[in-house]
């Protein structure tokens, strides 16, 4: 039960995980969340890609590298759709500006937190306490 036509060109799940240098399951996992169509199908079952799917995949790896969400993605691809998503897209990379400024911020407390942790631990007074777990048993 194949679906749509096989073109000679068509690429096996393994051929094209290996040319975009991701897993088989992540490809499956995009089709699943509707990141990428629905494979054609040969009888056997075995999915079938064409070319243009490598493109759609380094666009996927290239906003995931960027911090998009899966969710994200599939709004970006949605958009290129547009005549003139331009405005849209600059709206959602603005959010997501401001979302990885939110994360520094947190992380560098973070650190900072665990920076005093550390020298707590490597000042600490009698060899059998430990601040860093005494701080994760009772906040401090």
């Amino acid at each position: 039960m194949s679906h749509g036509r096989i073109e000679a060109s068509s690429l096996s799940i393994g051929k094209v995980a290996r040319r975009a240098g991701i897993g088989v399951e992540t490809i499956r996992f995009y089709e699943r969340e509707g990141l990428l169509a629905p494979a054609m199908r040969k009888d056997s079952g075995y999915r079938l890609y064409s070319e243009h799917v490598l493109g759609r995949l380094q666009f996927i790896r290239r906003a995931k590298d960027l911090g998009f969400s899966t969710r994200e993605i599939k709004e970006l691809l949605q958009l290129r759709r547009n005549p003139s998503p331009c405005d849209d897209v600059c709206e959602k990379t603005e959010a997501k500006i401001a979302d990885i400024e939110e994360k520094i911020v947190m992380l560098n407390k973070m650190k900072q937190a665990l920076i005093e942790l550390f020298a707590a631990c490597k000042n600490r007074s009698a060899p059998g306490e430990c601040p860093i777990l005494e701080f994760l048993d009772n906040g401090g």
